[in-house]
């Protein structure tokens, strides 16, 4: 399933290190999964962690989740080995911290190129620095480019600014990643909420991004997979209208027309496009 055509509701980071929450990464209920061998690993552990993930990934049992890696920047001394260890596994993506600009995609794209089993690896970009925000189109269009996942907190942290209530010091670098995955045709996911007991704060949070049209949440807690699946789930009317709109525009279609009718009104292909969204959000397929 492309990645434009799936649900990305929920996105949870799971340490790389950590063979007990690989193993039950196995059987919840998330969209995406981010194995993370940056942040959630402590330096003595990075080269434990790699194979540890790698092994993990051999095996699957992921089922229809999305599966991301995040690898250590390549300015670390870990960056190189874990992109390395982790090719020959086959990922399905990877998530590059702290990409400023499209150049820095490019490069991990030419070595993907080169290694027979990574044809179909995808690249996601944490967008968490000043540079990457002011670069995202280039970087939306970059090869190989996946998606965008938005770092709030290292964001928040180079700009200076406080990241609770309503967000407003960061709306400028969430909206312009976001217009500009749209642009590139690519998902965008929302950051971290920090609090995982403040269910409360989760869900304004949640409903904040799914009203700016971000594609989803990233989580730093299993607790949080509900209430984000919720909110970024369309409501069952939604979904019938979506279905009604492209069976209605399918059938005007086989008689040769341009545009249906529904309910009284018009139905072109925007709102087919739209409807086939809603229907990715819910999980379904048409």
């Amino acid at each position: 399933m492309s990645a434009t055509h799936r649900p990305w509701r929920s996105v949870l980071y799971i340490p790389g290190s950590k063979e007990r929450a690989l193993e039950k990464a196995r059987g919840l209920d998330v969209d995406a999964i981010i194995f993370d061998l940056e942040d959630a690993v402590a330096p003595g552990e990075k080269a434990n962690a790699r194979e540890t993930l790698a092994a993990a990934l051999r095996v699957g049992g992921y089922g229809s989740r999305a599966q991301l890696v995040r690898v250590n920047g390549m300015d670390t001394p870990w960056g190189g080995e874990d992109l390395e260890t982790v090719m020959d596994a086959g990922p399905q993506a990877i998530l590059l911290p702290k990409v400023g600009a499209a150049t820095d995609v490019a490069s991990i794209a030419a070595r993907l190129d080169a290694h027979p089993g990574c044809a179909e690896t995808r690249i996601w970009a944490m967008m968490e620095t000043t540079r990457g925000v002011f670069n995202a189109a280039e970087i939306a269009q970059a090869p190989r480019m996946g998606g965008f996942v938005i770092g709030t907190n290292d964001l928040a942290a180079e700009l200076g600014c406080e990241t609770g209530g309503d967000r407003m010091p960061l709306m400028m670098a969430l909206q312009t990643c976001l217009a500009a995955a749209r642009m590139g045709g690519i998902p965008c996911v929302d950051g971290v909420f920090n609090a995982f007991k403040d269910e409360d704060g989760l869900r304004a949070e949640c409903e904040q991004g799914r009203a700016l049209g971000m594609d989803g949440k990233t989580l730093i807690h299993p607790a949080q997979v509900a209430i984000c699946n919720e909110v970024f789930s369309p409501s069952q009317a939604q979904v019938d209208t979506a279905r009604r709109q492209i069976e209605a525009f399918e059938a005007a279609e086989a008689q040769g027309q341009g545009v249906a009718v529904l309910d009284g009104k018009i139905v072109e292909n925007l709102h087919v496009a739209t409807a086939r969204k809603v229907l990715a959000r819910a999980g379904g397929a048409s």
